[in-house]
């Protein structure tokens, strides 16, 4: 059934938001995507760009002068509009910041006039450096010093989580947060930094995977088609409003064992180089040892957590059928 009214994605053109966009158009809702396309690119849409149920608008979330009628006549709100990268972090903190920071604000300020249901698109980067085995939703955060640019992305995605809860609690606004952990899959670029998309490129052409540091650095990656359906569950459900929940897959894997898995399972001749930090990136650069989620809290709420195999992300995000 067709909704009467859209469900506006900013950020849609993106990487994620384009997996989320084709899954609301399957559901057969209207949808409107809202996206300046600095990180994303309407290519990522192309499968569905003709579709009778889709409008696209490129323009900046807080420089958009229709976004107040846009917000006011929207089912919903996915707000997924936001720097990404590690790179890009690194490259231009004033940008990543402001682009965090406004975009949301209005998007924000938008949705709260009318109360419509919000899902704040936020990440992993806001549990900072704290050592502990795995990040569960209340625990406390630890972000390194401000000197270093890498906290600086952390410390604006985590102020749109005060913002949005702030507005949840003094006008009355539906919001529900996801910190998303290394969401990987089809049509995701290494252009930013990405590691796994880094390394699928270098393994096809043969080149050395480049892995910085010791590698023994740790994460877990969730396939993208898990995530939309968490995203999608968590916006569908009245219990999860006012809460923060964590989005990833729980299979740990160092950046050196990554590496090698990505080799063997395209069957590549590529080696391993590992890089020092401070050749990969400008000085002062702080990585984290390990990052993965605790999501029984998602499970719990939305029976469902990301459970793909990595192996079959590699392969899905390669672009390969799994044989």
């Amino acid at each position: 059934m067709t909704a009467s009214r859209p469900i506006l994605v900013t950020g849609g053109a993106g990487f994620i938001g384009s997996h989320l966009v084709e899954r609301l158009l399957a559901d057969g809702h209207r949808v409107v995507v809202l996206d300046d396309c600095s990180t994303g690119s309407l290519e990522n849409l192309q499968a569905v760009s003709s579709h009778e149920r889709l409008r696209v608008i490129q323009a900046k979330v807080s420089e958009c002068a229709g976004l107040p009628g846009l917000v006011a006549g929207a089912e919903s709100i996915y707000h997924l509009a936001a720097a990404v990268g590690v790179e890009l972090v690194v490259r231009s903190p004033l940008t990543a910041m402001q682009t965090n920071l406004r975009e949301t604000e209005a998007v924000l300020e938008a949705a709260a006039a009318h109360r419509v249901p919000l899902l704040l698109a936020s990440t992993s980067e806001v549990y900072g450096k704290s050592a502990k085995p795995a990040f569960a939703e209340d625990d406390d955060l630890l972000i390194g010093p401000p000197h270093l640019g890498r906290w600086s992305y952390a410390c604006s995605k985590l102020m749109d989580e005060f913002l949005a809860l702030a507005h949840a609690r003094e006008r009355g606004l539906p919001v529900v947060i996801a910190r998303l952990f290394n969401t990987v899959g089809p049509r995701q670029t290494g252009r930013y930094g990405m590691v796994l998309p880094r390394f699928i490129e270098a393994a096809r052409a043969g080149r050395p995977l480049r892995v910085f540091g010791d590698g023994r650095q740790t994460r877990c990656f969730c396939d993208v088609a898990d995530t939309v359906e968490a995203l999608v569950r968590l916006q569908n459900c009245p219990a999860a409003r006012g809460e923060i929940f964590n989005v990833g897959g729980t299979e740990e894997i160092s950046m050196g064992d990554l590496a090698a898995l990505v080799i063997a399972t395209l069957a590549s001749s590529s080696t391993i180089e590992f890089v020092p930090y401070e050749q990969a990136y400008a000085a002062g650069f702080a990585d984290l040892p390990r990052r993965r989620p605790v999501v029984e809290k998602l499970a719990r709420t939305v029976d469902f957590f990301p459970r793909t195999a990595l192996r079959e992300i590699i392969r899905r995000t390669a672009g390969e059928k799994q044989t």
